[in-house]
């Protein structure tokens, strides 16, 4: 029957106590070295003589403390026994697998090719979490360029940029790895006990490259939506510095004619017209109200105050896209 050991920063004595064969010096040392904020190993699966080796790596975004920090599982798996090392790292909590060894618990004599499968599955369902968690943060971001301070989005913006290269970094060499099991180029020679990686879990194993492939693809579609979000924000920040430009112009145009109408009948000269007029005062006020009037008249129907433009017309809603309403219709205007 095969059996899971699972270690959480073992010393030597119990990491020789717990593997009774021969493991090669590199992966030894890889076992006992402990954790290192960035100087974490790149996920992988190397398949040696008679036992698998694998490396994961998962990240964790402490927004709080602005950090992100990444949990190690190592993996020693034979035919007869799966040996998972957890390494705790600095200033954070180690991987949890009591979701993988429940469901391993509950189908009795089950093999170590599927204790791995349960592993790694589990590893690839919090990748999918992780991805849809950004999103989430993504959307609220969208939702918030309009009434948040600018600095606020920036650092959001920068902040989730960060997550997302975090999440690439590991996700993508985790995709790799488990594609050389279901390319089968895990191979660990032959011996009693059977395949350590049958067929049928290898075709498993396809399933967790496929939510894999999913994560890397709504990473790629989360880069997308933030980049889309950081230039609408930047087209914002130019909107309304145009609006603010538009508001000054509108007060000094506004206030230009007046002066001049002002200014004009202001001149210390002794033969000017107007001056000998009973209504002169009133003429003068009449030309400063009917020209001010014109002015936010012509600015109201440019758009530049009250609103949008007057007279213009309405951009069209979109089209229903239906795969039978667009049936034929490249066809149609082929010819």
């Amino acid at each position: 029957m095969a059996e899971w050991i699972d270690l959480l920063d073992p010393s030597e004595a119990e990491l020789r106590n717990a593997i009774s064969y021969e493991v090669h010096d590199r992966a030894l040392e890889h076992l006992l070295r402990p954790t290192r904020h960035d100087d974490e190993p790149r996920p992988r699966l190397e398949g040696h003589d008679h036992y698998v080796f694998g490396v994961f790596l998962v990240p964790i975004c402490v927004r709080e403390e602005d950090r992100v920090y990444y949990q190690e599982v190592d993996v020693i798996a034979t035919r007869e026994q799966l040996v998972t090392v957890r390494k705790a790292p600095e200033q954070g909590h180690p991987f949890d697998l009591s979701a993988a060894q429940e469901s391993v618990a509950k189908e009795p004599g089950t093999g170590v090719g599927l204790m791995v499968y349960r592993l790694v599955d589990l590893i690839a369902e919090y990748f999918l979490d992780l991805v849809d968690a950004i999103d989430d943060e993504i959307d609220e971001l969208e939702d918030g360029i309009e009434r948040w301070p600018a600095t606020q989005i920036r650092t959001r913006i920068s902040t989730l940029r960060h997550d997302l290269l975090h999440v690439r970094r590991t996700v993508s060499p985790t995709r790799d790895a488990i594609r050389r099991v279901v390319d089968r180029r895990i191979d660990i020679g032959e011996g009693p006990g059977g395949e350590l990686l049958p067929r049928d879990i290898e075709l498993d194993f396809a399933d967790v490259y496929d939510k894999l492939l999913r994560a890397m693809d709504g990473l790629d579609l989360s880069r997308d939506l933030l980049s889309s979000a950081r230039d609408y924000h930047q087209a914002k920040i130019a909107n309304d510095q145009n609006e603010v430009t538009k508001a000054l112009t509108v007060i000094a145009s506004v206030l230009l004619l007046p002066t001049f109408i002002v200014g004009l009948y202001g001149q210390n000269f002794r033969h000017i017209p107007e001056l000998a007029w009973g209504f002169g005062y009133w003429w003068s006020w009449g030309w400063i109200i009917l020209t001010t009037a014109l002015q936010l008249a012509f600015f109201r129907w440019l758009g530049w105050i009250g609103g949008d433009p007057i007279g213009r017309p309405e951009l069209p809603p979109l089209r229903k896209l239906d795969p039978r309403l667009l049936r034929g219709r490249r066809r149609a205007r082929a010819t």
